[in-house]
This record gives C-alpha cells, structure tokens and sequence, in this order.
C-alpha cells in the first residue's frame, strides 16, 4: 500500500493572529490552520484563555525558524486587580484571599513596581505551561499537585502604570515589555503581595512579539469573513514571509555557486561576512534572486554553515 497522503495543502509564511478570549493558543492555531487549509503549522509562545492579541502562527517551512520568536521579547497591555488573589494568578482562578485595599493609592502602586524592573527573579506559576516530569504544570495543579519550582531570571526593560482607578478593589493598568519566559500572571501576584493585598491578572493582551506588532494581526473571524465559501488560497496574502521570523538576524546575499554547496551541508567562504558580523553570529541567507536558503552560523574561519535551511522540495 502507498503512504497516505497528508491532509493539507504545503503553506509556508507566517499568519499574524489576533487572538481572541475564551480559546487557548492551540485552538487558535488549528482554527487557523483549518482556514488555510495548511498540511503543518505552529504557534510561537502560548497564550491563556483569558488572553487576546499577537500570536504568531507559522505554517510549513516558517515552523524551522519558530524559535526565534520564542526567544523574542514581548509587550503586553493588563488590568490588576487588588484586594482579591486566585488560585491561577488571573481572573479564571477560585478565590483564595481577600484583603481590604480600599486605602490602596496610585502612589503606592507605582513605589511598589519599582523593584520589578530589570533583570529579576521569577518563580513560574503553578498555571503555567512550563513541564514537570513531561507533565504541564497546569495540569498538575488542576489534579491538586503543587510540585517546587526553580525561581527563573527574566528581564523587565519596560513596567509602567498607565491608569489607576480607586476603589474597595482597585485596579491598575499597566504595559510591560518584557524578556521571553516572563509569567506576568507572577508579576500581578507579586506586586500584590508587596502592597500586601493581593492582585491577579483581570485582562491581558500581548501587543507585541519580537518584531511583530498588533497593528498587523488579523482575526479569526475576519479571515473567517474573507474567505466565506472560497478556497483557502483567498487568505495566503495575510501571510508574511518565512524568513520574518528571524528578521532580527542580519542578511547575507550569497552567488548561486555558493548556495549549492550550502544545501549540500557545505560552510562556504564569503567577504561580506567580516562586515556582517562574528565566530558564532547567527545570518539569514539569501540568494542573489532573493530566494531564501535559511539560516547559518559565522565560523571561526570567517565562513558560514548551515544550521536551518529550508527545503527546496
């Protein structure tokens, strides 16, 4: 018997969602890769039910290159609660302490973030997607389990209070930018156990991921809208290309001689790289007709291997 054909059709970009509320990251993304009808797709870094914005969906060949914005930092718009803590950190999460903080003033918020900028220690919340033992952490703690986690270092570049609103249970909006790994369910929890009257996370949405930014994300239900009985290639135009997730990287244009031996696996000699930059940088590679070959590294021979190269098949 032959192999089964794979459902979908080869769709390679990346898709800049605006993800709704109520559905968690993997939803979105099959969703979406229902929509375009796509043989693979990934997202890039999960967002909570409770949680709306950037969610950048990579299909096809773009998957190779996901880690970058896994890696990327990120900026997010929230509402904290105060006087009330959750068993999850947000507002999904059973109440588990109230506290009065009637007397809570704009002031004392902004005093109390301070020490939250910079680099700082984090420890990952009990409703979070980090594994134990193969397990997420958030289902560990559905079934009751609490298990010990390491504190992490995470950068806080940006932590500003950008409204305030008095109250029996105050509330504070805040944009955070911010390193990858930062939980900011933990920064809501720990700010509230500094002004002593507990916090959780009332809204969240992510405005930014590394180079990508909310103006340009599209929803669910407008490319629902757009494609209507139509076939899925109506919507392709959305997609951006695969290299955008590492545009960080500095681009390097090579000849179609020395392309050919980097597909082999062959590091290849190029002056352009001591301009470029240094042993261990990682280039976007391109040919000379724009065709993009991957990503390699700068060798300690002033040369550039391949480490993920898309496929020409």
């Amino acid at each position: 018997m032959g192999r089964r054909p794979k459902w979908g059709r080869k769709v390679n970009g990346v898709l800049l969602l605006d993800k709704p509320a109520g559905i968690t990251a993997n939803d979105a993304l099959q969703k979406a890769k229902r929509l375009f009808f796509a043989n693979r797709a990934g997202h890039t870094g999960a967002l909570d039910p409770l949680a709306t914005g950037v969610l950048p969906v990579c299909f096809g060949e773009a998957t190779k290159f996901s880690q970058y914005l896994l890696d990327a930092d990120k900026r997010y718009r929230s509402t904290f609660c105060f006087g009330m803590a959750t068993e999850s950190g947000d507002a999904d999460g059973e109440v588990i302490a109230t506290a009065d903080a009637s007397g809570l003033t704009e002031r004392d918020v902004l005093t109390a973030i301070e020490p939250f900028r910079g680099r700082i220690k984090q420890v990952p919340s009990m409703y979070s997607a980090l594994k134990h033992k193969g397990q997420p952490l958030y289902k560990l703690a559905r079934q009751g389990v609490e298990v010990e986690r390491e504190a992490r270092e995470v950068e806080i570049f940006e932590y500003e209070l950008v409204g305030f609103t008095p109250g029996a249970q105050p509330r504070a909006e805040v944009e955070i930018h911010c390193s990858k790994g930062t939980y900011v369910r933990s920064l809501a929890e720990d700010l509230g156990r500094e002004l002593g009257v507990g916090a959780y996370v009332d809204r969240l949405h992510r405005s930014a991921a590394g180079p990508f930014d909310e103006a340009d994300a599209v929803t669910l239900d407008e490319l629902t809208e757009e494609r209507g009985e139509g076939r899925a290639e109506l919507l392709d135009h959305h997609l951006l290309p695969v290299d955008s997730p590492a545009a960080d990287l500095p681009a390097l244009t090579l000849p179609e001689d020395s392309g050919y031996y980097l597909r082999q696996g062959q590091p290849v000699m190029d002056l352009q790289v001591y301009r470029i930059g240094a042993e261990g940088d990682m280039v976007r590679l391109f040919l000379e007709n724009g065709d993009f070959l991957g990503v390699g590294e700068i060798t300690d021979d002033g040369r550039v291997a391949p480490r993920r190269l898309v496929s020409t098949l």
